[in-house]
């Protein structure tokens, strides 16, 4: 028989091992070489730290854990085994949402129930109440956002103030709370009602070209309030992998909104990118629209070929033949390499696991940093479902929402292939004067598609 005291050290040095394996696996999914290894450490390290938890004293009610444990597992596999890879940012916003929701039910819980805690516990249970429920909330605004359930963005005059006074009403129900005496029902209620419409009243008026950096902010926000409910059940496991979360996921956020060359404050509150417009009449003159056989047989006879992916490549799921294409085109001598910009897509490292999916080996994929000064010395950039990430007014135009995010220099190579389905100024509704320079050329239709034509281009070189 195990004593208590010998139980206690065995979870504690569980829930230390599964802390462990949580940071190896963050680490190794820092690169998509190690990225799979790393996945499974992590959901390891969450095995044991759920399992361990059953032999913690005070443990009751096992038949409505393990239910609950099923079904949420059961759910979780099903919508894993059959999300696209265009779905893919749908329900990363989707499982955050549910982790902060998670940690916002853990502070309800703790303070419908009126257990006796000291201010500060009281204090990390209100904090991480407030995080948790502006992150559950604003992740389904943005899955709402992305999946299309909700086309149009939020805005009326006084949007700002009426976002701040929902937010800061939230805050003083919260400290209300810490200063009275037991734990009034109603402001309970009001607070964590004022908590959960900030996180939609914020997230209404940004549009969908900031989806990414949300994300990941809300995810930050999911970490921290983890860690601040950890405090309150004194889980350290809790503690640990919710600080660790919340510190990537803000380290991460501060890198895309660098690579968008704008603040976060300007993120959250600008309105960037919910407007539309389409025309082929463009700031410099008329798109120069050519076949998909033509462009192939200008990428045969180059000699180095830079192709940039965007989101018009994940919806058309054409990222297996357009390696297909690059296969060929290697086969004739052709040197090809992947150009990736960090906001590309609609979450962090989106078009990497794309080409990842399609065999892309990873030596052929290059971020913006390592690959930008190869495009003054590449035959043909070659451009699919991209837009913002190329476009030169954010180097030249002062007025442009874009100006300062640093972009890929494809307008800097000899020629320029652009495949795009259509005229519009695309998801951020910015007008991108690359598509009307002199040495660029449109390929419209759906990347799958043009991607067979090209194959089928490359196959009447050979006869």
């Amino acid at each position: 028989m195990i004593s208590r005291d010998t139980l206690d050290l065995l979870i504690q040095a569980s829930y230390f091992l599964a802390v462990l394996l949580f940071i190896l696996g963050i680490k190794r999914m820092s690169s998509p070489v190690t990225a799979r290894r790393g996945i499974r450490q992590a959901g390891l390290g969450m095995l044991l730290a759920v399992a361990v938890t059953f032999f913690l004293p005070d443990m009751g009610n096992y038949l409505l854990i393990i239910t609950a444990l099923f079904l949420g597992s059961l759910l979780a596999w099903i919508s894993a085994r059959k999300v696209a890879m265009t779905g893919m940012p749908q329900m990363v916003a989707l499982y955050n949402g549910m982790g902060g929701g998670a940690a916002a039910t853990i502070g309800a819980v703790a303070l419908y129930a009126g257990h006796d805690y000291d201010l500060v516990i009281m204090g990390l249970a209100v904090l991480g109440g407030l995080i948790g429920s502006i992150a559950f909330s604003g992740s389904l605004v943005a899955y709402a956002k992305l999946e299309g359930l909700i086309a149009k963005t939020l805005r009326f005059p006084g949007l700002q103030v009426f976002n701040a006074l929902v937010f800061f009403g939230a805050i003083a129900s919260g400290i209300a709370l810490l200063a009275v005496d037991g734990y009034p029902f109603e402001l309970i209620t009001l607070f964590f009602t004022l908590s959960l419409l900030a996180g939609i009243t914020i997230t209404m008026p940004i549009g969908g070209a900031d989806m990414p950096v949300v994300i990941s902010l809300y995810n930050a926000l999911t970490g921290l309030a983890v860690a601040f409910e950890g405090f309150v059940l004194d889980n350290p496991a809790m503690i640990i992998a919710g600080i660790v979360v919340g510190a990537a996921g803000t380290l991460l956020t501060q890198l895309m909104a660098k690579a968008m060359n704008r603040p976060l404050s300007n993120v959250l509150f600008a309105g960037f990118g919910d407007t539309g417009g389409s025309g082929e009449e463009g700031p410099g003159g008329t798109m120069k629209e050519t076949e998909a056989s033509d462009a192939a047989i200008t990428m045969a006879y180059a000699d180095k070929v830079i192709i940039v992916p965007g989101y018009g490549l994940a919806v058309a799921q054409a990222q297996h033949k357009l390696w297909e294409f690059c296969e060929r085109l290697m086969e004739r001598g052709v040197e090809v390499k992947f150009a990736i910009h960090p906001v590309a897509g609609r979450m962090p490292g989106h078009m990497n696991v794309l080409l990842a999916e399609a065999g892309v080996p990873y030596d052929h994929i290059f971020d913006l940093e390592e690959i930008n000064s190869e495009f003054d010395g590449a035959d043909v950039a070659l451009v699919i479902g991209a837009n913002d990430v190329v476009n030169p007014d954010a180097r030249s135009k002062k007025d442009s929402p874009i100006f300062g995010m640093p972009i890929l220099n494809v307008d800097h190579a000899d020629n320029v292939m652009v495949v795009k389905r259509g005229r519009g100024t695309g998801f951020s509704g910015v007008e991108n004067p690359l598509f009307f320079a002199d040495n660029t050329q449109m390929v419209f239709g759906d990347a799958q598609e043009v991607a067979g034509h090209f194959i089928q281009g490359l196959k009447s070189l050979d006869g």
